[in-house]
């Protein structure tokens, strides 16, 4: 099979980027594939492809750029020269910009492809029925977001003519499949990225890093995490390092600077800015406790799968999606209530003060990360893309016989 996968890809700074690095890894070493093709974003740097391990040909098509109004030609351009037998889209509803009419016609591309009689599944990390626009920095005003849902409605009418579309939960599928009347929703999940065979839970000599990890502003705010540690230092007297790593939404572009203002006279808080791919081990490493700062949420946490997968404790506030994916997948979180700051703190103390408990937390993730890594997720696909195939060959044999 010939596999072409259209993403953002490292060292590319659009969302998603990290995931299409691992879904790639993970591929090349599956034998029914014979070459994958990425049709990636444009950028400056050489896109990483330093596996280790052995695996079939990887090429790179960079045909699209975040907020250009040409990509739904230029990919397609890309599909005709490359001619592959499937395609994956790595999507999310602002994959290709930010501005309403570029993200819009980027999102047509599952439907050009199913035209073309390509076997195409569109993996969608989110769905625009279950977010919060106010909190996930769409807009504020309700007449605005009731405009956002019936275009979002209408492109997810589109992505859904894709063979199949995948969300991450369950529970998705039933939402999608409810509102939109259709039966080509599957779940499949994120799976873990890195699952370490011997993930160690001791910690390095110093002070006990509390890190958090994203893109903050919207609905990801640090101000509760950092007011809860100064809360935890003045009880217990112990050594803390706040992380902040990652950078700005792009619907809050000056979150964080504005963040560095107000907290100046906060010790050992560390902002981190983009952290690289090779960074990401040492940073969950080094920590202690990651800790999910969110007011909502808007899908499956790649986050919570990496930390699963370096054996770490979370904290999470008790709402939403990350509570059923907790639920779902068998992970274990010390809860807070996502408006208090008191409330954080007591999770945090609660971890940093007992060594046993975050080992215990550390564990239980790393098992429910273990059970499913990004080989098994790529399995998955490679079947589902094996089952379109076989559907496609007994409609055509069967139109065929009619004729």
């Amino acid at each position: 099979m010939k596999l072409a996968i259209i993403t953002a890809y490292p060292p590319s700074k659009i969302t998603l980027n990290e995931y299409a690095y691992h879904l790639v890894k993970q591929f090349r070493q599956k034998e029914l594939i014979t070459e994958l093709i990425l049709l990636t974003d444009v950028t400056e740097g050489a896109k990483k492809l330093d596996f280790v391990e052995q695996g079939c040909k990887v090429s790179v098509k960079e045909c699209w750029s975040f907020n250009s109004y040409g990509n739904i030609l230029s990919v397609n351009k890309a599909i005709n020269q490359t001619r592959p037998d499937s395609i994956l889209f790595n999507l999310q509803f602002m994959k290709f910009g930010d501005k309403k009419i570029p993200a819009a016609m980027g999102l047509l591309l599952p439907l050009i492809c199913k035209i073309k009689r390509i076997p195409t599944i569109v993996l969608l990390h989110n769905i625009l029925e279950e977010v919060d626009l106010k909190k996930a920095g769409f807009s504020s005003n309700k007449l605005m977001q009731n405009i956002y849902l019936f275009l979002g409605s209408i492109l997810t009418k589109l992505i859904l003519k894709a063979d199949i579309v995948v969300v991450t939960m369950r529970k998705y599928v039933g939402v999608l499949e409810k509102k939109y009347n259709v039966k080509n929703v599957m779940a499949i999940p994120h799976g873990t990225f890195e699952v370490l065979k011997k993930p160690t839970f001791n910690l390095p000599k110093g002070a006990l890093k509390i890190m958090t990890f994203g893109k903050f502003g919207t609905y990801k705010k640090v101000d509760l995490l950092i007011e809860a540690v100064q809360i935890v230092r003045s009880i217990t007297k112990m050594d803390l390092e706040i992380v902040i790593a990652g950078t700005n939404h792009p619907n809050a572009p000056k979150y964080l600077e504005s963040v560095k203002k107000r907290f100046n006279y906060v010790p050992k808080l560390i902002f981190t800015g983009y952290v690289e791919e090779d960074e990401i081990p040492q940073l969950f490493n080094e920590s202690a406790v990651v800790v999910f700062p969110y007011t909502s949420t808007t899908g499956s946490s790649g986050v919570l799968h990496q930390a699963g997968g370096y054996g770490k404790a979370v904290i999470m506030p008790d709402l939403g999606d990350l509570a059923l994916l907790v639920k779902e997948e068998g992970y274990r979180a010390e809860f807070f209530e996502p408006t208090s700051s008191a409330s954080l703190a007591k999770s945090i103390e609660a971890i940093v003060t007992n060594e046993a408990y975050r080992i215990a937390l550390g564990i239980a993730n790393y098992e429910a990360a273990s059970a499913y890594p990004m080989s098994m997720i790529t399995g998955i696909y490679l079947d589902t893309f094996l089952d379109i195939a076989n559907e496609t060959s007994v409609e055509n044999s069967c139109n065929y016989q009619v004729n």
